[in-house]
C-alpha cells in the first residue's frame, strides 16, 4: 500500500491505527474504557516506582521470531537499554492488557500463553467489562502456572517485581464502564 493510499484510506471511528516498519497496518478499537483504564495504571507506575520508571504504553517490544508485541501497558527493568529503536522482551517484568469488547478471547487465551512462553514474570489481564485483574505468575512454556483473581474495589494491589520494586495497582481506581445511553 502506498503513502498515498494511506493517506486517502478513511479508517472507522474508534480504531488505533498502527503502521509497522514491517509494512503492517494494525487496526484496533478504542474505546473511553480501554484508554482511561491504560491512564490510571500509568498513573500507579508513577506514584509506586516513579517519575522516570520505564513503563511504555502501546510501544512494541521485539520478541524472538519476530513476534512483536505492543502491549496496553509494560514496566521494564531500570536498566533496560533499547536494541535498535526497541526494547527487548528479555527487559520485561510486567506486560498488562486492557480488554476490550473485542480483545477478550485474544487477551485471556492468546496473550496469555504467548507471554508465557516468552517467560514474562508477570501478566495483568485487566478487564473493565467483568470488574476484575486476573494476575498471571510463574510462566510456563505455554502460559502460567497461577493466576489470581482480583475485583475492582478491593483496595490496593502490590505485586512485586523481580528487580526488587513493587508496582501497587490501586483496584479502587480503575475506571467501571458507564453506561451507554440513547442518542435520541
Amino acid at each position: 500500500m502506498s503513502i498515498d493510499s494511506i493517506v486517502r484510506t478513511e479508517f472507522p471511528e474508534g480504531h488505533v491505527v498502527f503502521f509497522g516498519i514491517d509494512g503492517k497496518i494494525i487496526m484496533t478499537p478504542q474505546s473511553y474504557e480501554h484508554s482511561s483504564t491504560i491512564k490510571s495504571m500509568q498513573y500507579d507506575t508513577v506514584v509506586s516506582l516513579g517519575r522516570h520508571a520505564k513503563t511504555p504504553s502501546d510501544v512494541y517490544i521485539d520478541f524472538p521470531a519476530d513476534e512483536n508485541s505492543a502491549p496496553d501497558l509494560a514496566i521494564l527493568r531500570q536498566d533496560a537499554r533499547r536494541e535498535g529503536r526497541r526494547y527487548s522482551f528479555a527487559d520485561v517484568l510486567l506486560i498488562s492488557e486492557v480488554v476490550s469488547v473485542s480483545s477478550a478471547r485474544k487477551d485471556y487465551d492468546d496473550c496469555t500463553a504467548k507471554y508465557g512462553r516468552f517467560d514474562i514474570p508477570i501478566y495483568l489481564v485487566v478487564d473493565p467489562y467483568a470488574s476484575e485483574v486476573v494476575v498471571h505468575t510463574e510462566p510456563t512454556g505455554n502460559g502460567y502456572a497461577t493466576a489470581e483473581t482480583h475485583p475492582y474495589g478491593t483496595g490496593k494491589l502490590p505485586i512485586p517485581l523481580a528487580d526488587g520494586r513493587t508496582f501497587v495497582l490501586d483496584l479502587d481506581e480503575l475506571p467501571l464502564p458507564e453506561p451507554e445511553t440513547d442518542p435520541s
